[in-house]
């Protein structure tokens, strides 16, 4: 028997976040000239996306927007590919992005990509926080807390005709 989807955020409602959350990154960030948003791919990715058009329209910031390539189920399996050298993420401000924040674990391995380098401070943004934490991940950024069961399954559909966020 196939659970049943629940919708928790709407389309209107995923677009109403993303703005609130880029109006926070820009009060957090006012003074910086420019902001690597590291979308975890590949919603983060996509999310990362939207709030750079939001912040572009509110601020003066300088934005880079880069996809991080994680194998989410085996991260220590491949190498976490960032499309920036040590030189261009040195001394910069980084937001990490992704849909939902679970365990924590994502960006947990993320971080380990930034870690080999002198960044002036890493933030992470997401849609929607689980609040589950097996490791010391906490967001800044948050579109919506979200109480939920282990074993309970939330995903975030940030295109399209079905753009929303599902429990089952």
């Amino acid at each position: 028997m196939a659970s049943e989807k629940t919708l928790i955020l709407d389309s209107e409602q995923i677009d109403q976040r993303i703005i609130r959350m880029a109006y926070e990154i820009y009060e957090h960030n006012i003074e910086r000239k420019k902001l690597i948003l590291a979308g975890v791919s590949d919603n983060g990715f996509k999310i990362a996306s939207l709030i750079n058009d939001q912040l572009s329209i509110i601020s003066e910031i300088t934005t880079n927007i880069v996809k991080v390539d994680i194998n989410k189920e085996q991260p220590l399996k491949e190498e976490i590919q960032i499309p920036l050298t040590k030189k261009e993420l040195e001394n910069q401000s980084i937001i990490i992005i992704d849909d939902v924040l679970n365990s924590g674990r994502t960006v947990a391995f993320v971080l380990k990509a930034f870690l080999n380098v002198h960044v002036k401070k890493i933030e992470v943004a997401t849609i929607i926080n689980r609040s589950h934490k097996a490791f010391p991940i906490y967001p800044k950024y948050v579109g919506y807390e979200l109480a939920t069961t282990i074993n309970e399954h939330v995903e975030v559909i940030v295109s399209g005709n079905d753009k929303g966020a599902f429990l089952y």
